[in-house]
């Protein structure tokens, strides 16, 4: 897999010759599991393909229990400058129901080893609204949190996704289904928490310390070119153009190795990149600019939109400021349906 990944980097076609790479973000399954010299391939060919801007940000997602003191100073030394932790829990018995590997107090001791390495940007993945977890438990995740003070975290409610263990349990009722009732409870406890603490919420699952924003996340809310490299690997130009690679390992590894990188394509029309806008921009703090799709689509547009709005400001789930239209907290539960009620 690695070796097919560096031949894919190397294969890639720039989109631009001149640009330089600002963030790269190492993820979508273990790479904690690789081995240093494996992470360090690459590196060298990203390297070897592109410019990296010298403040990068480079990110790499990690277990718990993949985390020792050898490990950060290995990835350290490869230039990661920063960590994602996929916590979810500090709960133990909700560990073990959602079948995690790592234990409370191996998440304990990882973030303390991730401090004494010298990382100053890290990322706490949370779980809530499982029909396991109570409010009680939550505050409790949130107030060692806060203890710890954690630059960043992102929050996910529990979902049942088809297909899986949890929910084949539910079918056959030996598990309670997800609550809405509680998740939606949960969720703007979790605000309330967030706000008293001093974090900030940029994105509608992620909050933060002041100048701990995910630079990379936030490329993608703002439309910004980027590369994917993998199995399932997304590419965009920043355009219209976006690409995806086929999600079978063994099938993507063989193309690789007669030097096929196996992808699909799609050209975005003007409707579709104007729906994508307003989803990812009503996710974040900032909001959706109406000004911004008057001047890059139509000013129709731009006046249509704020016309289907006006029942969302009505009715308190958004506010409008100056030619933004922002999501209000008790807006963000309801953000996919608001945004699907304002596409073209």
């Amino acid at each position: 897999m690695i070796a097919a990944i560096i031949r894919e980097i190397g294969l890639t076609e720039a989109f631009h010759k001149t640009e330089t790479i600002e963030t790269v973000y190492i993820g979508g399954g273990t790479p904690s599991l690789l081995y240093g010299d494996e992470l360090e391939g690459i590196f060298d060919a990203l390297g070897k393909k592109f410019t990296l801007s010298g403040n990068a940000e480079i990110t790499l997602e990690a277990n718990p229990d993949d985390i020792t003191k050898e490990m950060l100073s290995e990835w350290h030394e490869l230039g990661v400058n920063r960590l994602s932790v996929g916590i979810q829990s500090f709960n133990e018995d909700e560990l073990k129901w959602m079948n995690r590997a790592h234990t409370s107090a191996q998440s304990f001791a990882c973030l303390d080893m991730i401090r004494e390495a010298g990382f100053e940007d890290f990322s706490v993945d949370l779980i809530y609204g499982s029909p396991l977890q109570t409010n009680d438990d939550l505050e409790r995740n949130f107030s060692i949190i806060a203890e710890k003070n954690i630059p960043h975290i992102s929050c996910y409610a529990f979902t049942e996704e088809p297909g899986t263990a949890f929910a084949k349990s539910v079918k056959e009722k030996r598990s309670a289904p997800t609550d809405p009732q509680k998740q939606s409870e949960q969720f703007h406890l979790l605000l309330t928490m967030m706000d008293a603490a001093g974090y900030e919420q940029y994105e509608i699952s992620n909050f933060c310390r002041p100048g701990h924003r995910s630079r990379h996340n936030s490329s993608y809310w703002q439309g910004k070119a980027y590369y994917g490299f993998g199995p399932a690997a997304h590419s965009f130009d920043g355009d219209k153009k976006r690409k995806w690679n086929i999600s079978n390992n063994s099938l993507y590894i063989q193309s690789l190795e007669k030097g096929i990188i196996p992808f699909e394509e799609e050209a975005l029309t003007d409707k579709q990149k104007l729906n994508e806008y307003i989803m990812t921009s009503l996710r974040t703090a900032e909001g959706l600019d109406l000004d911004l799709v008057k001047n890059e689509f139509s000013e129709n547009d731009a006046l249509r939109i704020d016309n289907d709005a006006a029942q969302f400001l009505k009715d308190g789930r958004m506010n409008k400021e100056e030619a933004s239209l922002i999501l209000t907290n008790e807006g963000k539960f309801f953000a996919d349906g608001i945004a699907s009620d304002l596409f073209v």
